[in-house]
């Protein structure tokens, strides 16, 4: 069964109608959640890789 290409868009264009697009407020408060979120991540990596560098080279000897 095959669809023509005029119909395929009218029905894509049926569909986004019925998304619930974000607002711009909602889409700033999202960015801003990510940005936190990463630096939080960032932070918690550093301190992990800074402790297992530390006690690797304490119980390697290492100097």
């Amino acid at each position: 069964m095959a669809i023509s290409p005029f119909k395929f868009l009218q029905e894509v264009r049926s569909e986004t109608a019925k998304v619930t697009w974000p607002t711009r407020r909602e889409t700033m408060i999202t960015t801003m959640m990510v940005f936190v979120m990463v630096a939080l991540a960032s932070v918690f990596f550093f301190a992990s890789d800074q402790i297992i560098r530390y006690l690797v080279t304490l119980v390697l000897g290492i100097h």
